[in-house]
């Protein structure tokens, strides 16, 4: 009998080991609600100042991304809509976010048994974000960061209520999208590399933008606004504080 047990309890461990190939920690730091949105696993979370949200994140997940939705309102039904972010009017989101939106994108063991991630703003720019291994293990497994003024630095022509929109978003067009072939940094793509470094600034900005970290052994952690109330990423409309639904 306790033979039994003991292989029913390593069958449960490996299960959950199997299942879950990271696991991430989503926190927000603003002096404002943000409503967090993660897809295709996790929906969303309305977190308040400090507030954080665990997400498990299944072995081989791709094409995955998380990201802030600010200025929103929600019935209790879970229905309304954000200022930015936005994912159909839902609180639970299950596509992807209306741009402007700072995203975090991640795909589990992938090639070489390696998680691929970066901060990405081909979309845009809502809210600054730090995306980190909790345990980095040197090499491109380590701390990013894009926390710099893009609100209040914004190009007149991509200034959006709420955020600095992308120009391939604003303009469209290969030479933004690269929607038909290979293309290259413009000098919109450029304001937001020279301010964020690390993060993608067009969609074929892969050289500096995509890190990795040994699959299975690397849980990660995003936060919103990572300098507190020092950064001058705020809204210029301060988030509502109605309740969605719980």
């Amino acid at each position: 009998m306790a033979y039994l047990r003991s292989s029913f309890v390593f069958f449960l461990l490996a299960f959950v080991t199997y299942a879950y190939a990271a696991t991430i920690e989503v926190r927000n730091n603003c002096p404002y609600t943000v409503w967090a949105a993660s897809t295709p696993i996790g929906g969303g979370r309305r977190l308040d100042r400090g507030q954080t949200w665990v997400i498990n994140a299944p072995r081989g997940t791709k094409m995955a991304r998380i990201w802030g939705r600010t200025n929103c309102n929600f019935d209790g039904a879970g229905r309304g809509s954000c200022q930015t972010g936005d994912c159909g009017g839902v609180l639970q989101c299950t596509g992807w976010g209306k741009p402007p939106n700072t995203l975090a994108e991640y795909a589990l063991d992938q090639f070489s048994n390696l998680d691929f991630w970066d901060i990405s703003l081909v979309d845009g720019f809502n809210i600054p974000m730090t995306f980190a291994p909790t345990n980095p293990s040197g090499g491109k497994c380590h701390a990013i960061h894009c926390t710099a003024n893009i609100n209040g630095e914004c190009p007149g022509s991509l200034r959006v209520p709420g955020g600095c929109n992308n120009p391939c978003t604003t303009f469209g067009g290969q030479q933004y999208c690269c929607t038909q072939g290979p293309c290259g940094p413009t000098d919109l793509s450029r304001f937001f590399k020279q301010r964020c470094p690390d993060a993608y600034s067009y969609p074929q900005d892969d050289p500096t933008s995509t890190f990795t970290c040994p699959s299975g052994s690397t849980n990660y952690r995003v936060v919103f606004c990572p300098n507190g109330v020092t950064s001058p990423n705020f809204p210029l409309e301060m988030p509502s504080s109605d309740e969605e639904a719980k």
